[in-house]
């Protein structure tokens, strides 16, 4: 039989659907190189990756490109020889600097070095602040074993002053506070009337002085028996 030329090196060289499916020599991950009739990156509506993906946790299911970054990744691809895709699926290197070209992978880059020299800021400047929260929490332990103790001491002595006023001042109080002071006038007066009775005041002095002891005693006198018959007393 007739052998046609480039028959045996056809054979012999692996085609680029080969070169993809082979697991050792693939740098692409398996959504891109799943389907084993295409070299390009699978779609998120094909049937073998929503076959592969229904197993996989939320945390685990790649992200699909949107609409446009996928027309964006095959339009850099769609120029690229087979030698081209075929050093991409089979060198690891060349993969890497391809990857780290895409616009998509250069803004993640930047975020994560944003991201990672804000974190390290903010970890030295929280170093430089310990000094200062370790003082503060001295003076915290401090004022916990001694300014505390002495104020809750005070504290507890304004309440025993405030509980002595309040029952001082209760209506029962007042009103014995106000009897104590009706028997005082009255033994005051009375104590005048001996007096000018034994002629030790003359009587003009015993008059004005026995009218003032006597309206006092009848105005509170008055101001006690109100109190009394107050329903809140």
């Amino acid at each position: 039989m007739f052998k046609f030329w480039g028959s045996q090196e056809q054979q012999g060289q692996p085609r680029p659907q080969e070169v993809a499916q082979g697991p050792a020599q693939s740098w692409y991950p398996p959504s891109v190189v799943g389907s084993p009739s295409s070299s390009r990156p699978a779609t998120p509506t094909s049937t073998s990756s929503s076959t592969s993906h229904s197993f996989q946790s939320p945390a685990e299911r790649p992200l699909s490109p949107s609409p446009a970054e996928a027309a964006a990744f095959i339009t850099l691809l769609k120029d690229k020889s087979v030698d081209e895709l075929r050093k991409l699926l089979s060198d690891k290197d060349a993969y890497h600097q391809f990857l780290l070209s895409l616009d998509q992978v250069k803004i993640q880059n930047n975020i994560r070095d944003e991201l990672r020299k804000e974190t390290l800021q903010l970890a030295r400047e929280n170093l430089e602040k310990e000094p200062r929260i370790m003082e503060l929490r001295n003076q915290c332990r401090i004022i916990r074993t001694t300014e505390l103790a002495a104020a809750k001491e005070k504290l507890n002595e304004l309440e025993r002053q405030k509980e002595e006023l309040l029952r001082s001042c209760s209506p029962a109080s007042l009103l014995q506070m106000l009897q104590e002071a009706m028997n005082k006038t009255d033994e005051e007066s009375e104590a005048l009337h001996r007096q000018f009775l034994d002629k030790e005041i003359d009587l003009g002095s015993f008059v004005l002085k026995y009218k003032k002891l006597r309206t006092t005693y009848h105005k509170r006198a008055l101001i006690h028996l109100a109190a009394k018959a107050s329903p809140t007393a």
